[in-house]
């Protein structure tokens, strides 16, 4: 089978409806190259969109958004809640089969070195294809973000040394299409599972309390002056607890930032145990977006009662089933399976 990947392109857009349409439909059309999904924030003024297919086919979608975002968004009259570094903040590739962070780092470098060349754009690489262990994360690069860029090239500041001022590959100076556009970041990333656990209370109490707890970097502790931080339960997750006053009922809203290292299942049921020391149910689970194909087997391996007798198909309805992905409404797995949402759009 052909390697299969996801790219998820964040451009600086999220509230002119026909601006977002006309640069997502620029990456559509491509063969090999599948969008699954666009999701537009008119808070953040920012979307966020979700590619998948062979390696060539997604880099192609990844630059004509890039080249798309260029010609339609003036960062010049941005604003939003979001922070960003220009009209396509950040674009990581991600591994899903017969693939690797290897691999999608080189496809990193690849699309950064063709940006900066045909589009005469900045270009920054995080994650996996960072030049070097000091810019691998991403909110250092966008430091200052979009409003310091142009003293950071033309005079530096105080934010960012030597190693992380300068793009990789690129300009570095204040040009007109610079200011129109800022700088793009491009990478490779796991995978980002945004995952909400839901508890059956109105007040949110309790799912508050297992936010803090569960999320990787804890709880801060104050005592007068003094300031401790606690790590939490589960690595490489973000999470808050919120009432979810439409249905009744709290989460804990969570990006499993690495399902390799905690996947749906282990949060779910880290969860479920909490909130029970406190005489609260879970109701079921809501999957925002898409997971891959390997957290779902991974749950179904949990859940059902025979694993090694069990089929795909099995293993995914026992996985739904299980962390009741279909409590607040149907859950259609050809539609939020990444790989199997690729194939039906192929």
């Amino acid at each position: 089978m052909a390697a299969l990947i996801e790219c998820v392109p964040n451009f600086s857009e999220g509230r002119d409806i026909d601006v977002v349409n006309r640069i997502v439909d620029s990456a559509r059309g491509i063969a090999g190259c599948s969008v699954l999904s666009a999701e537009p924030d008119a808070d953040y003024n920012r979307t966020v969109v979700t590619l998948a297919g062979v390696p060539e086919a997604v880099s192609e979608g990844a630059f004509r958004i890039i080249k798309s975002s260029m010609e339609l968004i003036d960062m010049r009259n941005h604003s939003g809640e979001h922070p960003r570094l220009g009209a396509v903040d950040v674009c990581p590739f991600i591994p899903l089969r017969d693939s690797s962070y290897e691999a999608c780092a080189e496809l990193a470098l690849q699309l950064g070195k063709r940006v900066a060349a045909d589009l005469e754009l900045p270009v920054f690489y995080y994650g996996h294809a960072a030049t070097d262990p000091g810019r691998a994360v991403l909110s250092t690069l966008r430091k200052g973000e979009y409003e310091g860029l142009k003293d950071r090239l033309e005079e530096g500041d105080s934010e960012h040394g030597d190693l992380t001022r300068w793009p990789d590959n690129g300009p570095r100076e204040w040009t007109e299409k610079v200011s129109k556009f800022g700088a793009v970041v491009i990478g490779s990333r796991p995978i980002l599972v945004a995952y909400n656990v839901n508890l059956d209370e109105t007040d949110a109490r309790v799912a508050k309390l297992c936010g803090t707890i569960v999320r990787s970097s804890g709880r801060l502790i104050k005592s007068g002056e003094k300031r401790m931080r606690v790590s939490g339960m589960l690595s490489k997750v973000q999470g808050m607890g919120l009432p979810l006053d439409s249905h009744g009922i709290s989460q804990v809203s969570m990006n499993l930032q690495d399902v390799s290292i905690t996947d749906m299942h282990d949060a779910y049921e880290c969860i479920r145990s909490l909130a029970a020391d406190h005489g609260v149910e879970v109701c079921g689970s809501e999957l925002v977006g898409l997971a891959p194909l390997s957290s779902f087997l991974n749950a179904g391996r949990w859940y059902h009662h025979t694993p090694e007798e069990a089929t795909e198909q099995d293993l995914v309805e026992a996985a739904v089933k299980g962390l009741g992905l279909d409590s607040m409404g149907p859950f259609v797995p050809e539609e939020r399976i990444i790989e199997y949402a690729a194939e039906v759009n192929s």
